[in-house]
Formats: C-alpha cells, structure tokens, sequence
C-alpha cells in the first residue's frame, strides 16, 4: 500500500517524489536532495538540506530554494561545486561528519563499480569513486541511512541503520534486489525506497521489492 507519510519512533518521513525526501523531529525539518520537480510550492521550512552529488536532480538550487529560507542551513559533499547557489553552504567531505542543528550527518562512499551492471555503454561507471556520498543522519537515538546514487558495496556491510531510504530504480543505482539485501546487512527496521518509477529507464516492481524486504523480517512502507 503507498502511504503519504511514515513514522517511526518519533519522526516524520515524507517523499516529495523521486530521490527528494523530507525528515520532521521534535520540530526540525531535514530535506535531503530537494529536487524542484517534485518539491516547487513547498512550504519553505527547511532547518537543514543535505546534498549528496551535483546530478541535476539531486544537487538543484532552484529546489533547495523552494524549501528553504533565511536560516536554513545547507550541508552539501565538498566536490559539488555550489557557486550557483546564492547561500552559504558547510561542505562535508568523504567520510567526514558534521553536527547541525543537533543532527550528526556522516558521508559514506556511494558509487558504481567499474566492473558492475550500473555502466554506460561505454563502460563507465555512472557514478564513479568520488563523485557521490551517501548520508548517516543521527536522529536523537534513531540512525537514518540515505545511500543515494551508488550500488551495494561491501563498505556498506560495517554500517548499523534503524532506518534506510534505498534507491531501487536500477539503471544508475542498485535494483531492487541489491537494496533488500542492503536493508538487511545494516539491520535496518524500517526500509522506504527511492529513486525509481519517475522515468523509464528506473522503473520497477516496488510491491516485489516490499514483499522481499518483508520476507527478510523488515518492516516496509511505499510512499
């Protein structure tokens, strides 16, 4: 069943549309890779944005403008080059932490490999080492795990997540079989997926991937 918003243990989760997700807690708003397609006419109440890579419909200034205001603090990865967004921004580095408005936010790797399915016909990675980070948002006693554009990588089996937000398109990220097994390996209790069904080449079946993720003991919800 898609739902319009989830929570768990005290926090708000709403999904604009694609890879754009909104966090509520204890009154601080994080959005996470506001994208103007999907966001245009929200309210404006960002307390934190957080950015993970300068594709266009994660990285667009034109839709942190639409959630954000004049105090809203903007957290984007240090190689995106945000020049055009007309506010200040605190970089985060590969592997480094920042600490927002009470909110612990740690990079950690997000990429295709270059000998995995996720490659143009070149065969390159669409996403290469370096170019992406994905997000650990420390919530009160709550971890939420934000991979973003990246395939599952052995990396990812160290982190411990309560909840994680996967993409599941395929095509430029992990499908949905790579992000149940994600759910899984960081013991996440709660899975809300991502990224998928807004164009052809990242459509697929959300109801399978719910029915995997709930046959490995996992609570799943579709926005």
């Amino acid at each position: 069943m898609v739902v319009d918003g989830v929570a768990y243990d005290g926090i708000e989760f709403s999904h604009p549309g694609h890879a754009s997700v909104r966090i509520e807690s204890e009154g601080v708003v994080v959005y996470i890779d506001p994208w103007r397609d999907v966001v245009d006419g929200e309210p404006g109440d960002a307390d934190v944005v957080v950015v993970t890579h300068d594709d266009d419909d994660h990285y667009d200034p034109d839709g942190i403008d639409a959630v954000s205001n004049d105090a809203t603090t903007v957290v984007a990865y240090e190689a995106i080059d945000t020049s055009d967004l007309g506010r200040p921004v605190t970089p985060l580095a590969a592997d480094a932490t920042v600490t927002v408005h009470g909110l612990s936010v740690e990079a950690v790797p997000a990429y295709n490999r270059a000998d995995g399915d996720h490659v143009d016909d070149d065969g390159n990675p669409y996403h290469a080492v370096g170019e992406v980070v994905g997000v650990v948002v420390d919530i009160g006693d709550t971890t939420v795990y934000f991979p973003s554009d990246t395939d599952f990588l052995d990396d990812h089996r160290d982190l411990r997540a309560d909840v994680v937000i996967p993409p599941i398109g395929g095509t430029y990220t992990m499908d949905r079989h790579e992000a149940a097994a994600l759910a899984e390996a960081v013991g996440a209790a709660l899975v809300l997926p991502v990224h998928y069904d807004t164009f052809e080449a990242i459509e697929t079946d959300a109801e399978a991937f719910a029915d995997d993720v709930e046959a490995r003991g996992m609570r799943v919800e579709l926005f």
